[in-house]
């Protein structure tokens, strides 16, 4: 895989800005049913309990809870599918960043602060505060310039590494769903 400069990144800042920001779609999503392992899948459910059922979220465990449990605010992840596509390249190579859904959606902070409630197929979710940054992982699969472009400044406001959230409406999701900001009535 080629790896994407943090100049080429910036000078893609207009397109990833051009993200739909009422009504968003579902791109991909992806389960991982053990450390390191994916699995596309075009449909799936969201619950209280599990997350994404199949997904090892709970199972994996946290190491910032006291007790090495599930961290509920970073149930699931987010990521526009725009930064994906440039990070990353095809498709096939995005599910190596971890994150569950890739959404052709504005994640940005300004947009979507702390407790906002998203309608994502059937299922409502909450954007947690919980920071989801570029780690070692990040960096060893797309390079350091990629991770030092989501952890920039310019990167965090875009929330280009993406974004943690939890369920609180649990319910069916598929590929080309939409994803939107919701409001009761």
């Amino acid at each position: 895989m080629t790896q994407v400069s943090q100049t080429e990144l910036q000078e893609k800042l207009a397109y990833f800005g051009q993200s739909p920001t009422d009504v968003g779609v579902i791109k991909q999503i992806v389960r991982r049913p053990a450390v390191d392992q994916r699995e596309t899948i075009t449909e799936g459910v969201l619950t209280l309990e599990e997350g994404l059922v199949g997904d090892s979220w709970r199972a994996r465990g946290n190491r910032k809870t006291p007790d090495g449990s599930a961290l509920l605010d970073a149930q699931l992840t987010l990521m526009n599918a725009r930064v994906i596509e440039v990070i990353a390249g095809h498709q096939d190579q995005w599910p190596l960043a971890g994150d569950q859904f890739f959404v052709d959606f504005d994640l940005s902070e300004e947009r979507l602060p702390a407790g906002t409630v998203l309608k994502i197929g059937d299922a409502l979710i909450e954007v947690t505060a919980e920071p989801h940054l570029g780690c070692r992982k990040f960096s060893d699969r797309f390079g350091k310039d990629a991770t030092l472009f989501v952890n920039s400044t310019p990167g965090k406001a875009l929330r280009a590494r993406g974004v943690n959230a939890k369920v609180i409406r649990g319910g069916e999701v598929r590929v080309n769903d939409s994803i939107s900001v919701y409001s009761e009535g």
